[in-house]
C-alpha cells in the first residue's frame, strides 16, 4: 500500500494547473447512459473515482476510450441491468446510474453505494423522486431495485432536503420522461449547472439550474456532442489552504471566472490571504500575507456557502495561526476523522458537538498519521507542509480518488514529498 512522505517548512512558489472537477465528471460519465450517440468529453481527471465509473458504464456495455484526460464514449443497450456490488462499493456516485437506466430502460438494479464513511448520506431522496414519477422499489439483499411502467412521468418533485447528488439523479432521469418535472428546493452548485450545460448540450430541454428550482421538458431521444468539464473548484480551494498554512505564492492555472470568484468569496475572511483574479478568472494569483491574528467563525452550507469538502483542508490550515477560530460542520455529522490525526501532530483541537475549536500553536511535528476519507488525506498534507520534520500518510488510495498528480503539483512548486509503494 502506498504512501507519501513530507519534509515539512518549505513555502510553495510556482504555478499549478487545476485539473477538470471530479464532481462534474461523476455525473456526466453517469449521463452517458442517455443517449446511444457518439460523445466527446474533454479535461476529465485521471482519478480512482473516475476509473471506477468507467468500469461501471463498460460493464453496463459502453464503449469508452480514456486518454489525456479525454473520453470517447457511446453506450449501447446492456445485456444485464444489474449493477454489481463490486462495481458500486467504492463511490458513491456510482448512484448516478439509476436515474439515467430507469428512464431510458424502465429497469435497474443497483447495489446500494460505497464512499467515504463520513456520515449518514441517505438514498431515500433519490427514491422518493423517482416513486412521483412513477417508478417503483424493492431493496432486496442490498441491492435497489426499480421498474417503471411505460415510462417516468414528468412531476412536481420537492426534496425534503437539499440533495447535489438527487438533483443530479433526478434531472438526468426527466430529460427522456413524459412531460414536465420541476425539482424544487433543488441544489445550486456549479456542478450542477455544468450537468445541465451537457445534457442541454445532447439536446435536453432544462432551465432554471442554478436556482432551487429547475424545470426539464422531457426528449423523446438525446443525441451527440463535445464537451468540456468544468475546473475542480474543491482542489482550487485545498491549494489555496495550501498556500495559506505553510505560506507562499502560486498562480493557478486552467480555472475560470465563476471558481475564481467563488474561492474570493468563500476565503475572505482569510485577511491573511490574497487572493487576485489574473486572465479574466482563468488564472488565480494566491498569496500568504502577513497580517494581524486570525479568531475565525466559519459553518459549512449548501453552495454558495463554504464547502463541506473543503472544511477539513481549512482545519488544517488553521493549526498554526494566532489566535482561536471555530468551524461548524453542518453538511455531514462525522467528518472530524482527521482531528485525531492532526492532534498527533501537535495541533491544539477540541471537538464539541458538531463544532471544532482550533487553539492556534506555535508549531506542530512531523509524524505518521493515516488518512480516513478523500479530504482528510488533503488535510493531512497541508499538515505535513506546516510541520517541522517528515510526515508519513498511510493509506493515500483515499487521494487519488480525488486528487491528479498532487505530489507532482507539489514538486513543481518545491516542496519536498515524494509517494512510497511498500
Amino acid at each position: 500500500m502506498d504512501r507519501i512522505e513530507i519534509d515539512g517548512g518549505i513555502q510553495l512558489k510556482g504555478k499549478i494547473k487545476i485539473s477538470g472537477s471530479k464532481n462534474a465528471s461523476l455525473p456526466i460519465l453517469a449521463a452517458t447512459l442517455l443517449t446511444d450517440k457518439k460523445l466527446q468529453i474533454s479535461n476529465i481527471p485521471e482519478l480512482a473515482d473516475i476509473h471506477s465509473m468507467i468500469s461501471l458504464l463498460r460493464s453496463l456495455n459502453t464503449k469508452i476510450e480514456f486518454s489525456k484526460n479525454c473520453c470517447l464514449i457511446k453506450s449501447n443497450k446492456p445485456d444485464s441491468l444489474n449493477v454489481s456490488y463490486d462495481l458500486v462499493r467504492k463511490m458513491r456516485a456510482s448512484f448516478l446510474i439509476l436515474g439515467p437506466l430507469l428512464t431510458r430502460y424502465g429497469y435497474a438494479e443497483v447495489s446500494m453505494p460505497g464512499g467515504c464513511a463520513i456520515g449518514t448520506r441517505p438514498v431515500d431522496i433519490h427514491l422518493d423522486g423517482f416513486e412521483k414519477m412513477g417508478a417503483k422499489f424493492k431493496i432486496e439483499n442490498g441491492y435497489v431495485k426499480g421498474k417503471v411502467a411505460g415510462k417516468l412521468k414528468g412531476n412536481i418533485v420537492k426534496l425534503k432536503k437539499i440533495s447535489v447528488g438527487a438533483t443530479e439523479n433526478l434531472m438526468m432521469a426527466a430529460t427522456l420522461a413524459d412531460g414536465i418535472t420541476i425539482i424544487k428546493n433543488a441544489a445550486k452548485e456549479p456542478e450542477i449547472i455544468d450537468l445541465a450545460n451537457f445534457l442541454n448540450k445532447i439536446g435536453a430541454d432544462i432551465k432554471g439550474y442554478g436556482t432551487s428550482e429547475i424545470i426539464i421538458k422531457g426528449k423523446k431521444k438525446l443525441e451527440d456532442c463535445k464537451f468540456k468539464i468544468m475546473p475542480d473548484r474543491i482542489e482550487a480551494g485545498t491549494f489555496v489552504l495550501m498556500v495559506f498554512g505553510c505560506s507562499g505564492k502560486v498562480i493557478l492555472e486552467n480555472i475560470n471566472d465563476n471558481v475564481s470568484d467563488h474561492l474570493i468569496k468563500i476565503f475572505s475572511p482569510l485577511k491573511n490571504l490574497k487572493l487576485e483574479k489574473k486572465n479574466n478568472g482563468e488564472k488565480l494569483y494566491v498569496e500568504k500575507i502577513r497580517k494581524k491574528n486570525v479568531n475565525l467563525k466559519v459553518s459549512t452550507r449548501e453552495y454558495p456557502g463554504f464547502p463541506t469538502d473543503l472544511q477539513a483542508q481549512l482545519t488544517a490550515s488553521l493549526i498554526k495561526s494566532k489566535g482561536k477560530s471555530e468551524i461548524k460542520e453542518n453538511i455531514f455529522e462525522n467528518r472530524f476523522m482527521h482531528v485525531s490525526e492532526l492532534k498527533r501532530m501537535g495541533a491544539d483541537l477540541t471537538l464539541e458537538g458538531s463544532k471544532i475549536l482550533i487553539n492556534g500553536v506555535k508549531d506542530i511535528y512531523g509524524a505518521e498519521v493515516m488518512a480516513t476519507d478523500l479530504r482528510a488525506s488533503s488535510c493531512l498534507i497541508i499538515a505535513g507542509l506546516m510541520a517541522k520534520g517528515k510526515t508519513i500518510i498511510n493509506r493515500v488510495y483515499h487521494l487519488d480518488r480525488g486528487y491528479e498528480n498532487i505530489e507532482k503539483k507539489l514538486q513543481n512548486c518545491g516542496i519536498k514529498i515524494i509517494r512510497v509503494n511498500r
